[in-house]
């Protein structure tokens, strides 16, 4: 009996209507509460709501009672993930690959998980075996290629044919079906820009967005926002009530998303994404609006054709340097790529004359890789007494931290770890900091932004692609050219001086605050007058060819 009942539940749940699909699980558990399926949705409803605990108590119930259920360990480990479990996810992945080891949604997200506690070369390897058995979802090759930035063996070369990869099988396909654009092609008046983006909401991006969406020059550009965010919140208020049109389109397919942009007449459509999860790079494969823009997500490119720039600086991506690995015009924007605000008004962090100095990266934990590391405790064993803080969450992540540096002669009581925390405590980390250190071969951005603007300076190394070059072209719009090495030892050599001069660190401490509020990483009128002037420029020249053609 509970066979039909459980079809016409998940139908429910399919479509979207949690409560009646609630409704009938309960039924059904009050008369078995042993009956693995009805667990199993009622796990997958709780984790639609974002209630974690209950998911994982419900699914992790459902395979115990159903050991052959790939779909049940599958759905277990993203709630753990999700949780912030991911050792156990990583386990609840490798038993549903056990049961059926072809399923590609499966290796990805093992490949995430993987990833997110610095395995970036394992993680590559399950997500190149998905990509290889589903090579038609353009998502999970997406995953792929937003991975593959992380992993030092990677260049500026071997990213760029990725990327072209990508472009090949999933962007060139749609290139035949793009129509000619009926935008007015007057120079000067008024453009419609679109901003499109899963991640309107509390996420990294919007330290960013905001300032940038408040600064605009309404005179001159109407801003709309083509928002997909599963989960509204407080911050996706703050960025609704800064665009003119604000367009909720969660679920909505590429082909749609394109055809509605299109008839909505954007001038200027602005990737927000690039390859990280939930792009719409398939709405831009199909070119709805005349010209196409990518910025923000990560430095670097799409790959993608119809993609007409990208912008950057002349820190990011030396004139000259790599341009011709961009599938998009780069377009160097003056002084920085980008704009910071902190969307909050937490105090600096609080002085720590006396202690021992204590370095640290609250980077994502997945940037923490062998030879970031190794550089890393160069640093240590340079400083005596100096603690270096970690954010990582992950028993066996730090575990085999501990043991690295055990190894070279480091104490583990020198080795500190914190894990994620709401943003209010995270802060207050900085507390604990004098120095930061950025990760290659991905630099920080906003956790090199939160660092200085609660105090702490950031030490950096130039790396030999964009998201290695982030942190110089935020330390010098911020007015700290001194902090950025171009060589391993001086990037050792700069963080044990800066170390030895307590003097300066103090200093710091005091004034950097207010060094930042005056600097053009925070002069957000300033920023947006320089994308709109690049804007406009993209305008003029398509103008000019859509007259001559």
């Amino acid at each position: 009996m509970a066979q039909p009942q459980l079809a016409l539940a998940d139908e429910h749940f399919n479509a979207g209507r949690l409560r009646q699909a609630d409704e009938i699980c309960r039924r059904i558990l009050a008369l078995d509460q042993n009956q693995p399926d009805a667990l199993h949705l009622l796990g997958k409803i709780a984790y639609a709501v974002d209630d974690l605990a209950a998911a994982a108590e419900l699914i992790g119930k459902a395979a115990s009672l159903h050991p052959s259920s790939a779909a049940c360990f599958a759905d277990l480990g993203l709630v753990l993930a999700a949780a912030g479990k991911p050792d156990q996810a990583i386990a609840a992945y490798r038993q549903a690959l056990a049961i059926q080891p072809r399923s590609a949604a499966v290796l990805n997200n093992l490949g995430n998980a993987l990833k997110s506690v610095g395995l970036i070369d394992q993680a590559i390897g399950c997500t190149r075996q998905a990509v290889e058995l589903d090579g038609a979802d353009a998502m999970i090759h997406s995953s792929l290629c937003y991975k593959v930035h992380f992993d030092p063996a990677y260049s500026a070369q071997t990213i760029a044919e990725e990327l072209s990869q990508w472009n090949q099988r999933h962007g060139q396909p749609l290139a035949g079906a793009i129509r000619p654009h009926e935008n007015d092609p007057a120079p000067d008046r008024r453009l419609r820009v679109g901003y499109v983006s899963p991640n309107f909401c509390a996420q990294a991006e919007a330290f960013f967005v905001l300032p940038l969406l408040q600064a605009h020059d309404r005179s001159g550009f109407e801003i709309h926002c083509y928002s997909s965010v599963r989960r509204p919140d407080r911050v996706t208020g703050w960025l609704k009530s800064a665009a003119d049109v604000w367009h909720d389109v969660p679920g909505m397919p590429d082909e749609a998303l394109a055809r509605k942009i299109r008839e909505d007449g954007m001038d200027i459509l602005v990737d927000l994404t690039m390859h990280m999860g939930f792009n719409h790079l398939l709405t831009f494969a199909r070119k709805p609006a005349p010209v196409q823009v990518t910025w923000l997500a990560y430095p670097g490119g799409t790959g993608l054709t119809t993609m007409d720039c990208r912008l950057t600086d002349a820190h990011l991506d030396p004139p000259g340097w790599h341009d011709e690995l961009y599938a998009e015009e780069s377009i160097r924007l003056d002084d920085c790529w980008c704009c910071y605000h902190p969307l909050g008004d937490d105090p600096p962090a609080a002085p720590r004359a006396g202690r021992p100095i204590c370095f640290a990266s609250l980077n994502n934990p997945c940037k923490l890789n062998q030879p970031t590391l190794e550089l890393w405790l160069r640093i240590v064993q340079a400083v005596p007494d100096a603690h270096l803080l970690l954010l990582v969450g992950s028993e066996e992540q730090q575990e085999r931290t501990r043991r690295f540096f055990a190894q070279h002669g480091v104490d583990a009581d020198r080795l500190d770890f914190a894990a994620y925390q709401p943003r209010g405590q995270y802060l207050r980390l900085y507390d604990r900091i004098d120095i930061g250190l950025d990760p290659l071969p991905y630099n920080g951005i906003t956790t090199t932004c939160d660092a200085l603007w609660m105090g702490v300076p950031v030490v950096t190394l130039c790396g030999q692609a964009a998201c290695g070059r982030a942190g110089a072209s935020l330390l010098r719009a911020v007015g700290l050219p001194e902090l950025i090495a171009d060589a391993q030892d001086s990037f050792v050599d700069l963080a044990a001086q800066l170390a030895s001069d307590a003097p300066r660190l103090a200093h710091l401490r005091s004034t950097l605050r207010r060094q930042m509020e005056g600097s053009i990483l925070m002069d957000a009128k300033r920023f947006a007058t320089r994308v709109e002037s690049a804007y406009r420029q993209m305008w003029r020249r398509w103008c000019a060819g859509s007259r001559e053609s």
